[in-house]
C-alpha cells in the first residue's frame, strides 16, 4: 500500500533532483527499494506533525534528513527546561522561544530542501480539516485524548493516513490508522477513558529516550507508506517496554460499528473533543467550568500572607514520595499522602480543619479535593500551581520540576 502509485511518471514529471541532493541522499539512492525514483516520491510527498514535542523532535529531523519535501508543524508551546530531556529538537538556547521557531530552524540546519510549514495554533474541530487537507499523512504526537480524537477523526473523513504514537514512563505504543485499509484509532479506543485515569507525562514522567524509539518507528511508517514499501502497521498495534527491551504486537480489526469509519457511520462531521471526552486539551485549565468552580483555590502568596500572619492550616502533599524527595514544605509542616491513598487515611484528615492540597502543578489536588468533598470535606483550598508555583512565587530556593 502507498499514498500514491509508485509508478505513475505524472506524478513525479516535474520533480527533480540536484547534484547536491544526489550526493545528500546517495546511501537512498543505492538501495533499489528506494532508487530515484523513490527519492523523488519522498521530495514530492508533504507530512503534518501534530506536535513539536516529545515525539515530534524525532520526526520532524529524521523525516527532513530523509528528504521529505513538505513538513508541516502544528505546536503553540515555547521552549521550556523540562522539554530538554527529551525533545531533541530544542536546544538550551531556545528557552522561552516558540517551539515552531526553533523546530523550524533546526529542520532547515538539517536539510535546507524541505519546505517548511508552521501553524502557531491550538488544533481545533474549526481549524483541523483545512490544516490537514493540503498534506498526504498526518502523523500524531499528540500527549492528551481530545486531541488524538480529533485527529484521527478529522484523517477518516479526509481519507490520510494517521501514524500513530504514544508514550508513558518506559512504555510506547505505534500503529497506522488508515480507515480505507483497516481500522481507525475509534476502533480500538471507542470510548476515552475516564477523566483524570491516566496522567500526563508531565505528572507521571518519560523516559528521556522512549519518544526517540517511538518517533523514529513513526518516521519509519511514514516512510515507507510514501514509498509503498514492505508491510505498514495498518491493523497492527506494536507494544514497546523499555524495562524489558521486548516488542510486542496486537492484531486490530476494524470495527463494523465504530462511529465514523464503520457501515453506517454516525459521526460524519468533526465535534466537541473536550466535551466528547470529558476533559480539556492540554492548553486549557485541567478541570471543567463547573470543576473549577467546586474547587476553591488558593495562590503561593496568599497562603504565605496568612502563614506569617499565624494561621495555620493543614498543608497536604498529594504527590509521590519520590517527588517529595525533589521538593517539599516539610519546613512548613506539610504531610505526604499520595493521591491513590488519600481514601485509605481519611481518619488523618480532620473535616474541621482548613486544608490546603498540593501536588506539581495545581491538577492533581484538584482531583483530590472534588474526592474528598464527595466525602463530606468542605474547608479544602487547592493551591495554585502547586509546589512548582510556590517555587515560583515563594521560595526560589525549591527546584521546579
Amino acid at each position: 500500500m502507498s499514498i500514491r502509485d509508485p509508478f505513475d511518471p505524472a506524478a513525479l514529471a516535474d520533480v527533480t533532483l540536484s547534484h547536491k541532493e544526489i550526493r545528500r541522499y546517495s546511501r537512498h539512492l543505492i538501495m533499489p527499494e528506494v532508487g530515484m525514483t523513490g527519492q523523488k516520491r519522498l521530495k514530492a510527498a508533504s507530512v503534518l506533525l501534530i506536535g513539536a514535542g516529545g515525539l515530534g523532535s524525532p520526526l520532524a529531523m529524521y523525516l527532513a534528513a530523509a528528504g521529505i519535501g513538505r513538513i508541516g508543524l502544528v505546536d503553540y508551546d515555547t521552549v521550556d527546561y523540562s522539554n530538554l530531556q527529551r525533545q531533541i529538537i530544542h536546544g538550551t538556547k531556545d528557552i522561552g522561544r516558540p517551539k515552531l521557531d526553533s523546530a523550524k530552524e533546526r529542520i532547515l540546519d538539517i536539510n535546507p530542501y524541505v519546505q517548511v510549514d508552521t501553524y502557531e495554533v491550538a488544533l481545533t474541530s474549526a481549524n483541523a480539516l483545512d490544516i490537514f487537507a493540503p498534506y498526504d499523512i498526518v502523523i500524531d504526537g499528540t500527549d492528551n485524548f481530545p486531541t488524538r480524537y480529533l485527529t484521527n477523526d478529522a484523517c477518516v473523513l479526509l481519507g490520510k493516513p494517521n501514524v500513530y504514537g504514544s508514550i508513558f514512563r518506559f512504555e510506547g505504543q505505534a500503529s497506522v490508522f488508515y480507515a480505507k485499509e483497516g481500522p481507525c484509532y475509534r476502533c480500538l479506543f471507542p470510548e476515552p477513558p475516564p477523566p483524570g485515569l491516566v496522567p500526563s507525562c508531565a505528572e507521571g514522567g518519560v523516559l528521556g529516550v522512549l519518544p526517540g524509539t517511538i518517533g523514529a518507528i513513526q518516521a519509519t511508517e511514514a516512510i515507507k507508506l510514501i514509498l509503498g514499501v514492505g508491510e505498514p502497521l495498518i491493523g497492527r498495534l506494536l507494544l514497546y517496554d523499555a524495562t524489558t527491551m521486548t516488542f510486542d504486537e496486537v492484531r486490530l480489526r476494524k470495527n463494523p460499528n465504530c462511529p465514523i469509519c464503520g457501515e453506517q457511520p454516525t459521526i460524519t462531521a468533526l465535534i466537541d473533543y473536550e466535551q466528547f471526552c470529558g476533559m480539556p486539551a492540554h492548553d486549557h485549565s485541567e478541570f471543567s467550568a463547573d470543576e473549577a468552580i467546586a474547587i476553591p483555590a488558593i495562590t503561593p502568596r496568599e497562603l504565605k500572607a496568612r502563614l506569617d500572619a499565624g494561621d495555620a492550616p493543614m498543608i497536604l502533599d498529594v504527590r509521590e514520595p519520590h517527588e517529595w524527595e525533589i521538593s517539599n514544605l516539610a519546613g512548613l509542616g506539610a504531610v505526604l499522602i499520595p493521591k491513590g491513598q488519600i481514601l485509605e487515611h481519611l481518619g488523618e484528615l480532620d473535616t474541621a480543619r482548613e486544608i490546603v492540597v498540593h501536588c506539581k502543578t495545581g491538577a492533581r489536588s484538584g482531583d483530590v479535593i472534588l474526592e474528598l468533598q464527595r466525602y463530606g470535606y468542605r474547608k479544602l483550598l487547592n493551591l495554585a500551581g502547586g509546589i512548582n508555583q510556590w517555587a515560583r512565587d515563594v521560595d526560589p530556593s525549591l527546584p521546579i520540576y
